[in-house]
């Protein structure tokens, strides 16, 4: 059945996108997941470990995990908020901020293999369907 054909290509997409971003995330030393935890702090940091979790559509405990770590890293530190001493913010350091552009690199490198050779028409229309499939599953 067709159906179940494009889930099974979908599923291995999804399996060698992780794979393939887990293997070039580690050459930065960083997990898959930690570089969108960056990537919300990129475009504006400051924010409670709970706006992280809703942004990122993660449990509270995954993204305490994540914080742990990229502070360990060096990369985020936290801080008490000025109005309400029960809130932790969450910044990027100097060095959380220089590994934007690798990371970036990294996001690009996978993109580019995975469009490879198509094209202009084609990647309008997959952008479509993949709207459309989002819209679907959401």
């Amino acid at each position: 059945m067709i159906e179940d054909e494009i889930r099974e290509v979908l599923d291995e997409i999804s399996t060698q996108m992780r794979r393939n971003y887990s293997e070039m995330l580690r050459e930065l030393n960083l997990h898959v997941g930690q570089d969108q935890l960056l990537c919300r702090l990129w475009r504006g940091d400051g924010i409670t470990q709970i706006q992280l979790s809703e942004r990122l559509n993660c449990e509270p405990p995954t993204i305490a995990n994540m914080v742990k770590a990229l502070e360990s890293y060096g990369l985020i530190y936290r801080q008490r908020d000025e109005l309400d001493g029960r809130i932790n913010r969450v910044y990027l350091t100097a060095k959380g901020k220089e590994v934007k552009r690798p990371i970036e690199k990294v996001w690009r490198k996978q993109q580019d293999k995975l469009l490879d050779g198509m094209s202009s028409d084609e990647l309008l229309l997959l952008k479509k369907l993949l709207q459309k499939m989002a819209e679907n599953i959401s």
